[in-house]
Parts: structure tokens; C-alpha cells; sequence
């Protein structure tokens, strides 16, 4: 009886490092693989997706420029009509009534 429970113990290394192999070729291939294909792919579109903020960064950049540019225009032209309407009723004061 001895030597039937010596010959199944090695058996059942053997099998049960198999199964144990299997389990590791199917985490490796089934599970790390993909994921890992995943990660790079979700590096290439946060990449992607980095290229772009960047780029609206510099058209939002842009726009705030003009925008200061076009409200410095404003203010010069309502300091301008301020200056003509002073100039005018300076103008007006000075000549007799008709």
C-alpha cells in the first residue's frame, strides 16, 4: 500500500503544475496582453487628447490677445468722441447764438 500512495504523489505534482501552468499561460495571454495593448492605446489618445488642449490653449491665447486689442481700440475711440463732444460744446460756448 506504501508504494501505490509514492507513485501518485508525483502524478499529482505533475498535474497539479500543469494546471497550475495553464492558469499562469491564461492570466498571461487572456488578461496582461490585452490590458496591456489597452494601456497603450489609452496613452496614444491621452497624447492625442494633450496635443489638442495644447493647441486650444494657443487659440484661446490668441483670442484673449485680440479681444485686450480690440477693447484698448474702444476705450481709445470713447476717449476720442469724450474729447470731439468737450471740443464741441467748447466750439458752441464761443459763437454767438443765432
Amino acid at each position: 500500500m506504501a508504494d501505490a500512495t509514492k507513485l501518485r504523489l508525483p502524478w499529482l505534482l505533475v498535474i497539479a503544475s500543469l494546471v497550475l501552468a495553464a492558469l499562469l499561460g491564461y492570466t498571461l495571454f487572456v488578461g496582461y496582453l490585452p490590458a496591456k495593448q489597452r494601456i497603450a492605446g489609452l496613452e496614444r489618445e491621452l497624447k492625442d487628447v494633450y496635443a489638442r488642449e495644447a493647441d486650444l490653449d494657443t487659440r484661446q491665447a490668441q483670442r484673449d490677445r485680440q479681444l485686450q486689442t480690440v477693447v484698448a481700440e474702444r476705450d481709445a475711440l470713447a476717449q476720442r468722441v469724450v474729447e470731439l463732444e468737450r471740443d464741441l460744446a467748447a466750439a458752441r460756448g464761443r459763437r454767438p447764438a443765432p
